[in-house]
């Protein structure tokens, strides 16, 4: 492993030990049972031994001091077990609220990472890092706190009871100690490469699975299934060898320790039988010797194999701090957007997505309370962008937008985002009943007012054919795509905000009920600021001010007649809109 390696794994450990610091009484409980549960196992040899040197010669046992040492061997046995579970119980409970308190922490993250950031990077690799990846730090925590304390502490109590046996045999022990640290060194620098490729692999498996499923409509109308199967091949593949190997350089943990263990017992067993016929070791004590080795070496079998599992576990950790420690979103203001009339300046505003790569730039536009703006242009002139940035899900890179004379970037995103209702081309159901999908932007809405909202926007009908109305429960695909837009609808005629932004937001409309929603649109933008984003002029002809934007910029604004007159280039725009009505 090389040195950054080693520096970045040691900064992930380090990190989720600051979690685990939470949790210290419970971590100081577990590790002072590890103690005593090992000082207890290890006293017991020692009992064994005592009972075996009461057989002094053919025919001259002391039974009652076996029974005697046999009977605390039984007690010693009986109370470890005890405090082993005890331990087991503590660091299950450590490592769970631990794990919990990561996965809070990233979901909480994600709610206030900026768009770019998750524009950046698929879903599918999100999901993985939270759930999957946070699952296998889980696994890997629970073998450390489990095994890494009790190992070290055996380790270490074994040597002090060696010592106290013999000196030379506990040399040869030290001596032969290192083969094992070669060991584990060479498993653990192969292997944690190997598991940090297998998660990145992992996570874009997942990404590739939620795209072809969640778009299974769009892969059988294109004949997309031979590409997305031959793309899924090539993941699995790759899977499938970084797996091999990870599992592969793991997999010599066990057969190389066992190797090494043998040699020592070996070692052990050779010198012991030499000192024996000296009086420098009595066969109780060469038991009691040989049951220590056995007893020293299993520890290094299980860090071994703990350090394979926290290469994994911090492979996948430093996936999960790549999300914790992504830049949040600008730092909130206090200020709270209040009693909002709908005066809206933009001034001299520029912004790009990539800034090798200009997109809107000088950028002014005046709105007054009430107003409806309706923005067209062609695909990729920045409509939606300008949506963005009035919502703040990207914040300006130069200029200012302000509302009521109060600049955006002063105020609350909350309060900013609570003054608009948006209804967008995109929609979102979230799993729940109809009633709790309409409720979203007021929770505390009545049965009359939710009514009211689904008459206006035309979706009572829809909803009271469902199984159970109102309560039905719904999921991704409960809807067609006009249903669900209705509902998004729905929602906005239900919170009644101040200002209005709608981004396509019929597009997936019959006309005939597109018609009657049209009327119903109108009548809630009377005295409320709207933004209008519209591909079909048709519906937009009525807006107070239309502004036409090409490149980023406003090259055209004014209402529709005015526009028509100017022959200029919303002109073209609509005329090739309507060529074929014409001729």
């Amino acid at each position: 492993m090389t040195d950054n390696k080693k520096s970045k794994n040691m900064t992930t450990l380090f990190k989720v030990l600051r979690f685990i610091g939470r949790y210290r009484f419970l971590l100081i409980l577990s590790i002072l049972l590890a103690c005593t549960t090992v000082v207890i196992q290890l006293y017991v040899p020692i009992l064994f031994g005592n009972a075996i040197d009461q057989v002094v010669a053919a025919h001259q046992v002391h039974f009652h001091k076996m029974l005697y040492f046999l009977g605390r061997v039984t007690t010693l046995i009986v109370l470890s077990s005890i405090l082993t579970w005890i331990m087991n119980m503590i660091n299950n409970r450590m490592t769970y609220h631990t794990v919990k308190d990561i996965r809070s922490k990233a979901i909480q993250k994600i709610s206030h990472l900026p768009l770019s950031y998750l524009d950046a990077h698929s879903t599918g690799d999100i999901v993985s890092r939270v759930i999957a990846d946070t699952d296998i730090l889980s696994d890997g925590l629970l073998l450390g706190f489990t095994q890494l304390f009790s190992g070290i502490v055996t380790i270490i109590v074994t040597l002090a009871f060696m010592l106290s046996k013999n000196i030379w045999i506990t040399l040869l022990v030290v001596v032969l100690t290192p083969l094992s640290f070669f060991v584990a060194k060479f498993v653990s620098s192969h292997s944690y490469e190997m598991f940090h490729k297998q998660s990145d692999t992992r996570g874009k498996q997942t990404a590739l699975i939620e795209e072809m499923i969640g778009n299974q409509r769009i892969v059988h109308a294109f004949g997309y299934e031979s590409t997305a199967s031959e793309r899924f091949a090539q993941i699995n593949e790759d899977l499938k060898e970084y797996s091999q190997k990870a599992v592969f350089y793991s997999s010599l943990t066990n057969p190389s320790t066992r190797f090494v263990n043998n040699i020592i017992y070996a070692g052990v067993a050779l010198l012991g039988a030499i000192l024996v016929p000296y009086n420098m070791l009595t066969i109780g004590g060469l038991s009691v010797m040989l049951a220590y080795a056995n007893q020293y070496m299993k520890p290094f079998n299980d860090i071994s194999s703990v350090v394979t599992e926290l290469q994994n576990a911090l492979a996948c950790a430093s996936r999960i701090f790549e999300i914790l420690e992504a830049e949040t979103e600008s730092k909130e203001p206090e200020k709270e957007l209040t009693d909002i009339t709908g005066k809206v300046e933009i001034h001299d505003v520029a912004f790009s997505y990539d800034p090798s790569k200009e997109l809107i730039r000088d950028f002014n536009l005046s709105v007054k309370p009430g107003m409806r703006v309706a923005i067209v242009g062609p695909t990729g002139c920045g409509k939606t962008t300008l949506i963005n940035l009035l919502m703040r899900f990207y914040d300006v890179q130069n200029g200012a937008i302000s509302i009521d004379d109060t600049d955006i970037s002063k105020v609350t995103r909350h309060s900013l985002r609570h003054g608009f209702g948006m209804v967008l081309q995109d929609t979102w159901i979230k799993a729940g009943t109809v009633r709790e999908n309409i409720c979203i932007g007021k929770p505390d809405a009545s049965e009359d007012e939710i009514i009211e909202a689904a008459k206006r926007s035309h979706s009572l009908s829809f909803i009271r054919r469902l199984p159970d109305g109102l309560d039905t429960m719904l999921h991704e695909d409960s809807l067609s795509q006009g249903q669900r837009q209705l509902l998004c609808i729905t929602r906005v005629m239900l919170a009644l905000p101040p200002m209005l932004i709608l981004d396509e937001a019929t597009s997936s409309i019959d006309t005939r009920t597109e018609l009657k929603i049209q009327e119903a649109f109108d009548r809630l933008m009377q005295g409320r600021t709207s933004f209008i984003v519209a591909h079909r002029l048709s519906t937009i002809q009525n807006a107070d001010l239309i502004l036409v934007m090409k490149e980023g910029k406003i090259i055209e604004q004014g209402t529709h007649t005015s526009l028509i007159e100017n022959d200029g280039f919303y002109k073209t725009l609509y005329q090739s809109q309507f060529a074929n009505v014409t001729e």
